[in-house]
C-alpha cells in the first residue's frame, strides 16, 4: 500500500511575492521544491501563504482542495513561516489604535527621540510620527540611590507613589472618548523595579484593556526612550499581528491545532504561533535568509581548511540586504527600523536603498541611483505602466535580463513581455541628456574634453554605481570592524543578485562567490532549516570585580535557563536537543558602548570582553571598572527534522548545456556572445564563458561574467571563481577627460571613506560626547587642503575644517613631514571653538602631500572657567581653555603623551585621561582613512585620485551655481542684484548681511559690512564658523543630493569686516560664537534668501560638574517652517545635530533627576505653516553642582516669514527646593544645592504665511 505523502512547508511572505519551500516525502524519498505566487493577489485570495499551501497539496495529491474551505492538514507536519506583516503595518501606520503610559513629567520623550535630525540638510526636517494615539503621564517616580550597588545591581527608592485613582480616570476617559483598547507602559527605571509598571497593567486589564505592553517584560534593559518605542511597536502592531494569526489558523481545519507552526524572528530563531509578537519580527523574512546562507555558505573547503567567513548579499526590488557570518550569528540589541528604534536582539543586517527597482538619475555630471524607488506599481519602464527609468531597466538594455525567458505578466490582461521597446526609448533620452551635459561643459570649462556616451554606456554607468553603492555597506560591516573583506565568500540570492555579484564581488576583492540553487527563495528555504529559539535576559548593572555580584550574576545565567526551558516546552514545540548560549553585556564604567560576551570555555568573561574591545576598539582602558548590564540566556530548541538537515533534491540529472544564446554588454569588452542556461545544472560542470543561467521558478538570472568560472557543486550550487585584476596598472587617461561614471564611482569612494572614519572614531572613542552624542566630523581633503568630503556629522565643522587644515600647509610649509599628526584648536588656525579638537594628518607621495585627512571632535573639559570647557561669560580664549595653534601630536613615529597632558593640566582641564584617549581615537580615526586612500590610490593610481578630487569638487560647484541661477529668478531679481537681511543677538549685537546674486556667471557675494564689532565678551565668531554656516546653508538650498566639499563654496566670496565679531582679534573669546552666532548666521542667510522662517536660533548650551566630573548637553527647539512645510518640534536645528543623553543613562551616572522633558506647547510661531515648538527641560540635583547655561533668543523672539508668526523666546530659570523660581537669564552659572533644579525652556521656530 503507497504510503501517504507527508508535507513540510516554509514560507517566507514578502512585500510582492510570497515564496515557498515544501519538503515532500513520499515512499521514503524525500524531494524538495519551491512555489511562488503573488503576496497580494483579493480577485483570487485571502491570504497568500494559505492559498499556496492549498495549491501546493491539490497539485501533489490530486485531492481537490477548495479555495474558501479550510485546507486539510492530516498531510502537514509543519509550517514554518517568516512574514512582512508586521513591518508592512509599521511602514504603512496601520498599526492598532494605543496610547503611552509614561512618568509624570516625561510625556513627549519619545516625540522628541535622541533630538537629531535624520538628514542635516533637510529644511524641512521629516521625522517618523509617533506611533501613539495619545500620551497618559502617571504621577509615579522611583529613583536610583546613588551608591547604592548591590550584588543584584543598583537599586531604586520610590520618591512618588502611583497615583491609581488619577490613572483610572485617565484610562476610562481614553477608553470612552477615543475608543482605545491597546497601552504601551513605560516607566522610569523599570527595567529595575517594575512594580508601578505591573500595577498599570492590572489596572488596565480590569477597565477592559485588551493588550498591555510593559517595556520591563518586552526588554528590561536600560535606556527610557529605546525601551518605550519597544513597548509602542509591540502595542501598535502585536494586536494586527495576532488577527493576522487567527484569521492564518481559521484557514486550516481545526485551526491548525494539531500541525506545528513557528514563525521566524528578527533574531534568526524560530517561536510558536502563540508567542510571535510584533516587535519581535520586523526582520522575520531577512532573518530567514541570513540562516540560509550562514547553513549553507560557510563551510569546510575540500582540502580541510577551515570555513571561509561569508558576506551574504540579498539584493531585492527596493533594497539590498547585507550581513555577515563567521561561525556565530552577529546580532544588535538596538536598531532603527521606519524611523522607530526597537530595543530587541535582531541579526546585524545592514539594508541599503539600491535593488532593481531604484530609479536613475542624472544630477550635475554625476549618474545617482536611488534611494527613490519605481516600486512594484509602477515598476520600472519595462514594465508597461508608464514607470521610470530603474537598475532593472539598465541590466534589460544590457541584455542582462533575457526577455524570451522572463515571465509574461505584463500589459492590460497581464500577459505581455517585457517592455524593451520602452527601456530604449528612455535611455536613449537620458543619454542625450547626459551627452548634451558634456558638451556643455566642454564649451564653458577650458580643457574639458567631452565623452559621447551611447545608451549601453550610460546604462552600465548605472549599474556599477549601483554596485558601488551595495559595496558600501559592505565595506563598513567588514571593514570598519577591523576584517578583511577580500578574504570572504560572497554569498548571493533574492531576486536581483545574481546579475550583479560577479561586479559587487570584483569590487570587494572577493574571488568566490556562492550562489545556492535556492537562491530565488533562500529566505524560505532558511526558515525550514531554523531552530526554535528563546530568550530571556535581567538587567543588573553590577561591577564585574564585585565576587559577590560576578557570582550572583554567574547564577542568574542558570535561573534564566531554567526559565528559557520552562518557557519552551510550554510552546508545544518538538525538538530533540537544546543547547544554550549565556552571554553576559558588558561595558567600561562611564560608557555607553557595551559587547554581549558570550562565555567562554575557560569561564573568563572579562577577558574575552577586554580580548574582544581590543580588536573592535583598538585599544582598552586600564583600570577602569567592567559593568554586568545584563545577564541574557539564548536556548537553542534543535527540531527533529528539518532544522540542521539537508534537504535531499529529487531526481537525476542528465548532463545540461545552455539552451539558447544571446548577447549581453560588459564592462570594457561591450556586446558579447553568452550562453544561457536553465537550472539545475549538472553537478561537477563548469562554466568558463560570459553565460546567464536562469531559474524561472524562482525568478533569478545570474550573470557570470568575462574572467569568471562557475562549478555546479555536487549540491547543485554554483560557486564562481572571480578573477580580480588586482596586479594590473591604473588605466592612463588624459589630464583633460572627465568619467562621469568613474566621477560617480569615485564619489562613493570619497564619501564612504569619510564615513569609516567617523565610525572608527566612535568606536574607539570613550567620551559621551564623541561616543553617544556624536559631536564629531571626519573628512578627506585634497593636496591643497580642499574639502573633498566630510561625513554628514555637524554641520558647524563643516567648512570650517578645510581652513585648518590649509592654516597648518601655509605655516608649516616644507617643515611637515612624513608620518607627522597636527593637532589644533585656535580660532586663528581654522578652529571653531576651543573644546573642538582638530586632528590633521597629511599622507605624503615621492615626498610631497598628496591629500590629507583630519577629525574634529568636541572634547570632555579642555580646562577653563568651569566643567565642560563653556564658560558663559568668558572674554577672552586663557578663560576657555587650552588653545593650540600648531602643535606636532606625533612626530617621529611617537605620540607625544607628555607634552599634551602637560598643556591640559596647565589649562585646567578636569579629564585629563579621557580627552587624551579621545584624541588617540581621532589619530586612530585618520589612520583608517590613509589605510582606506592607499588601497584606492593603488588601485587608481593617486594621478587619477586627485584629479577626481577636484571633478567632485566642480560637480559641487555646478549645482550651487544652478541653486544661485533659480532662486535669483525666482525671487524676480535683476541679472545681478541683491538682498539683504539683518538680526539681533540678545545683548543687540548685529548681524547684517547683503548677498549679491549675479546671475549670468552664477555666483554670489556675502557681505557683511555693518555688523557689530567685536564684543568684550565670548559671542565672537571665528572667520571659519561663518564660512560652515554659509557652506550649510548653501548645501540645504540645492534640492538634490550632492557632495558637500570646497566646490559648495567655489561659486561665492564671504566679505568680513576686519575687527567684527565676525572677524575678531586672536585672542578674543569664542566659545558662544561657534554655538550660538553660528545659528544666527544661518539664519540670516535663510532670511536673505527668503527660504525658511528663523529657527530656534541657539543650541542651549548646558553643563554642570564638580572637580571630579563634567557633563555637556546641547538642547533641541523649535525649526522654522518654509513655503511648503511645518516647522518640527524639539529637534536640534541648522549647526548642530548632537544627540540628547538618554534620561536613564543620564540618572546613572550623574547626581541628578531629570524632571521634565516636554514640548512647549504654544511655543511655535502662528501661521499657513506654524513654526516649531521647544522644550522644557528641568533637572534637579542631588547633590552639589555647578551648573551653566549659554543660551540665545531670550530676548528677540525668532522671526517669521511672509506674514508668519515669531516663535516664542527661550526662559531659563533656577528652581529652590522650596519651590522659589529665579529667572536665571540667557548666560549664567551658579552652585545649586541638593534638591534645586534648573528649568531650560527652549525657543521656538518662526511661522511661514500668515495665519489663514
Amino acid at each position: 500500500m503507497e504510503e501517504q505523502p507527508r508535507f513540510k512547508f516554509a514560507v517566507d511572505r514578502g512585500g510582492t511575492f510570497t515564496d515557498i519551500y515544501v519538503e515532500e516525502t513520499r515512499d521514503g524519498v524525500t524531494k524538495g521544491e519551491v512555489h511562488k505566487l503573488l503576496s497580494v493577489d483579493p480577485a483570487n485570495y485571502k491570504d497568500a501563504p494559505t492559498e499556496g499551501i492549498r495549491r501546493i497539496l491539490e497539485e501533489k495529491t490530486g485531492i481537490p482542495h477548495q479555495r474558501g474551505e479550510p485546507v486539510d492538514t492530516s498531510r502537514i507536519d509543519w509550517i514554518r513561516m517568516g512574514t512582512t506583516v508586521a513591518t508592512n503595518a509599521l511602514l504603512e501606520r496601520q498599526g492598532e489604535k494605543f496610547a503611552f503610559v509614561v512618568t509624570k513629567g516625561m510625556r513627549d520623550v519619545l516625540k522628541i527621540g535622541n533630538q537629531s535630525r535624520p538628514d542635516i540638510f533637510d529644511l524641512r526636517v521629516k521625522r517618523a510620527d509617533v506611533l501613539y494615539s495619545t500620551a497618559v503621564e502617571f504621577d509615579e517616580r522611583v529613583a536610583i540611590i546613588r551608591d547604592g550597588e548591590s550584588a543584584k545591581g543598583l537599586r531604586v527608592e520610590v520618591l512618588k507613589e502611583p497615583d491609581l485613582a488619577t490613572l483610572e480616570q485617565d484610562l476610562i476617559r481614553i477608553r470612552d472618548e477615543l475608543g482605545i483598547r491597546s497601552l504601551a507602559v513605560a516607566l522610569l527605571h523599570s527595567y529595575i523595579y517594575r512594580e508601578h509598571e505591573e500595577a498599570v497593567e492590572k489596572l488596565a486589564r480590569s477597565l477592559g484593556f485588551t493588550h498591555v505592553s510593559l517595556s520591563s517584560r518586552l526588554t528590561p534593559m536600560s535606556k527610557l526612550t529605546p525601551r518605550g518605542y519597544t513597548a509602542c511597536v509591540d502595542a501598535y502592531l502585536t494586536p494586527k499581528i495576532t488577527d493576522y494569526l487567527t484569521g492564518f489558523s481559521q484557514g486550516f481545519q481545526n485551526n491548525l491545532k494539531d500541525v506545528s507552526v513557528e514563525f521566524m524572528q528578527s533574531d534568526g530563531g524560530l517561536c510558536s504561533i502563540d508567542t510571535f509578537t510584533g516587535y519581535r519580527g520586523l526582520l522575520s523574512g531577512p532573518a530567514g535568509g541570513v540562516i540560509g546562507f550562514s547553513r549553507t555558505a560557510y563551510k569546510e573547503s575540500e582540502d580541510g581548511k577551515p570555513p571561509r567567513s561569508v558576506i551574504g548579499f540579498d539584493m531585492g526590488g527596493t533594497s539590498t540586504d547585507v550581513s555577515r557570518y563567521a561561525g556565530h550569528l552577529e546580532l544588535v540589541f538596538e536598531s532603527e527600523t521606519s524611523g522607530v528604534t526597537i530595543q530587541a536582539p535582531q541579526l546585524d543586517i545592514n539594508t541599503v536603498a539600491a535593488g532593481g527597482g531604484s530609479r536613475l538619475f542624472f544630477r550635475s555630471g554625476l549618474f545617482v541611483v536611488g534611494p527613490e524607488s519605481v516600486g512594484a506599481h509602477p515598476g520600472p519602464a519595462c514594465y508597461r505602466k508608464g514607470g521610470e527609468l530603474a537598475v532593472t531597466d539598465a541590466n534589460l538594455l544590457l541584455g542582462r535580463i533575457v526577455p524570451s525567458m522572463f515571465p509574461k505578466i505584463f500589459g492590460p490582461d497581464a500577459n505581455e513581455p517585457l517592455d524593451v521597446e520602452a527601456t530604449k526609448v528612455a535611455f536613449d533620452k537620458l543619454t542625450k541628456e547626459v551627452n548634451a551635459f558634456e558638451m556643455l561643459q566642454q564649451e564653458t570649462r577650458k580643457g574639458y574634453v567631452a565623452r559621447h556616451f551611447t545608451p549601453e554606456q550610460v546604462a552600465i554607468g548605472f549599474v556599477q554605481v549601483a554596485n558601488e553603492t551595495m559595496c558600501r555597506p559592505i565595506r563598513s560591516l567588514t571593514e570598519a570592524k577591523g576584517f578583511d573583506v577580500r578574504t570572504h565568500v560572497l554569498s548571493c540570492f533574492g531576486g536581483a543578485g545574481g546579475q550583479h555579484a560577479c561586479s559587487v564581488a570584483r569590487s570587494l576583492g572577493i574571488d568566490t562567490v556562492l550562489v545556492h540553487k535556492y537562491c530565488g527563495v533562500l529566505s524560505a528555504y532558511g526558515i525550514g532549516i531554523a531552530d526554535t529559539v528563546v530568550e530571556v535576559q535581567e538587567s543588573r548593572l553590577v561591577d564585574y570585580d564585585n565576587t559577590n555580584a560576578l557570582q550572583d550574576a554567574l547564577g542568574s545565567l542558570e535561573r534564566l535557563e531554567q526559565q528559557a526551558t520552562k518557557n519552551l516546552e510550554s510552546q508545544g514545540v518538538s525538538y530533540v536537543s537544546t543547547r544554550a548560549e549565556k552571554f553576559l553585556n558588558l561595558r567600561y564604567d562611564g560608557t555607553d558602548y557595551g559587547l554581549m560576551v558570550q562565555e567562554p570555555e575557560d569561564g573568563d568573561f572579562k577577558g574575552r570582553f577586554i580580548a574582544d574591545y581590543q580588536r573592535e576598539h583598538g585599544f582598552t582602558i586600564p583600570n577602569r571598572r567592567v559593568i554586568i548590564d545584563q545577564t541574557r540566556v539564548r536556548l537553542i530548541a534543535v527540531a527533529s527534522t528539518g532544522s540542521g538537515s539537508k534537504f535531499k533534491q529529487g531526481g537525476q540529472h542528465k548532463p545540461t548545456g545552455p539552451v539558447s544564446k544571446s548577447q549581453t554588454y560588459f564592462e570594457d569588452v561591450g556586446f558579447t556572445d553568452v550562453d544561457i542556461y536553465n537550472m539545475p545544472l549538472s553537478p561537477g560542470m563548469i562554466i568558463s564563458r560570459p553565460s546567464i543561467v536562469i531559474d524561472s521558478t524562482a525568478g533569478v538570472t545570474i550573470v557570470i561574467e568575462p574572467n569568471c568560472t562557475a562549478t555546479v557543486t555536487e549540491d547543485l550550487d554554483l560557486e564562481i571563481h572571480v578573477e580580480n585584476r588586482t596586479n594590473a596598472s591604473p588605466d592612463k587617461e588624459s589630464e583633460d577627460f572627465v568619467d562621469p561614471v568613474k566621477l560617480s564611482l569615485l564619489g562613493h569612494r570619497f564619501m564612504g571613506i569619510a564615513e569609516q572614519m567617523g565610525r572608527t572614531l566612535q568606536r574607539t572613542a570613550i567620551s559621551t560626547n564623541i561616543k553617544e552624542r556624536l559631536d564629531f566630523s571626519c573628512a578627506l581633503f585634497d593636496q591643497t587642503g580642499g574639502l573633498v568630503a566630510n561625513a554628514p556629522h555637524v554641520p558647524v565643522h563643516l567648512g570650517s575644517m578645510q581652513d585648518a587644515v590649509r592654516y597648518q600647509i601655509r605655516k608649516l610649509k616644507d617643515s611637515w613631514l612624513e608620518g607627522e599628526v597636527i593637532m589644533t584648536n585656535h580660532p586663528i588656525a581654522g578652529g571653531s571653538h576651543l573644546p573642538d579638537v582638530t586632528i590633521i594628518t597629511p599622507v605624503y607621495e615621492s615626498g610631497k602631500p598628496t591629500f590629507f585627512v583630519a577629525s574634529r571632535g568636541h572634547e570632555a573639559d579642555i580646562g577653563g572657567l568651569t566643567p565642560g570647557s563653556m564658560p558663559p561669560f568668558s572674554v577672552n580664549l586663557d578663560e576657555e581653555g587650552m588653545a593650540v595653534e600648531s602643535f606636532k601630536l606625533v612626530e617621529n613615529d611617537l605620540f607625544r603623551e607628555k607634552e599634551l597632558r602637560s598643556m591640559l593640566e596647565e589649562a585646567g582641564s578636569r579629564q585629563v585621561k579621557d580627552v587624551i584617549s579621545d584624541i588617540r581615537a581621532q589619530v586612530a580615526a585618520n589612520n583608517k582613512g590613509i589605510a582606506l586612500m592607499e588601497d584606492l590610490m593603488s588601485s587608481e593610481g593617486a594621478a587619477r585620485v586627485q584629479k577626481y578630487m577636484k571633478q567632485i569638487q566642480n560637480t559641487a560647484a555646478v549645482s550651487v551655481q544652478d541653486m544661485l541661477r533659480r532662486i535669483s529668478i525666482d525671487r524676480g531679481l535683476k541679472p545681478k542684484d541683491s538682498l539683504f537681511a539683518e538680526d539681533f543677538m540678545d545683548n543687540g549685537l548685529k548681524i547684517k548681511l547683503k548677498l549679491t546674486i549675479d546671475r549670468d556667471i552664477g555666483t554670489a557675494e556675502f557681505d557683511f559690512a555693518g555688523t557689530s564689532a567685536e564684543v568684550y565678551g565670548n559671542l565672537n565668531a571665528p572667520r571659519s564658523v561663518v564660512t560652515s554656516a554659509v557652506i550649510y546653508t548653501l548645501r540645504s538650498l540645492v534640492d538634490t543630493d550632492i557632495p558637500l566639499n570646497q566646490g559648495c563654496l567655489d561659486p561665492v566670496s564671504i566679505l568680513l569686516p576686519k575687527g567684527s565679531m565676525l572677524s575678531p582679534s586672536e585672542n578674543a573669546g569664542v566659545v558662544g560664537g561657534n554655538v550660538l552666532v553660528s545659528q544666527r548666521v544661518t539664519d540670516v542667510v535663510l532670511m536673505a534668501f527668503g527660504a525658511a522662517a528663523a529657527s530656534q536660533g541657539c543650541m542651549n548650551n548646558f553643563t554642570m560638574g564638580d572637580k571630579n566630573i563634567g557633563y555637556y548637553e546641547t538642547i533641541a527647539g523649535g525649526s522654522g517652517a518654509g513655503p511648503d512645510w511645518d516647522g518640527a518640534s524639539g529637534v536640534h536645528t541648522h549647526m548642530t545635530n548632537t544627540r540628547i543623553t538618554d534620561p536613564e543613562i543620564l540618572e546613572q551616572r550623574y547626581p541628578v533627576l531629570l524632571r521634565k522633558f516636554l514640548l512647549r506647547k504654544g511655543s511655535g510661531g502662528v501661521g499657513l505653516h506654524p513654526g516649531g515648538e521647544g522644550v522644557e527641560r528641568e533637572i534637579e540635583v542631588t547633590s552639589p553642582l555647578t551648573v551653566s547655561i549659554l543660551s540665545e533668543r531670550r530676548v528677540h523672539r525668532p522671526w517669521g516669514l511672509n506674514g508668519g508668526g515669531a516663535g516664542a523666546c527661550g526662559e531659563n530659570y533656577i528652581v529652590r527646593k522650596d519651590g522659589r523660581e529665579i529667572f536665571f537669564g540667557g548666560k549664567n552659572t551658579a552652585v545649586l544645592q541638593p534638591g534645586d533644579a534648573i528649568r531650560i525652556c527652549t525657543p521656538g521656530g518662526g511661522a511661514f504665511g500668515a495665519p489663514p
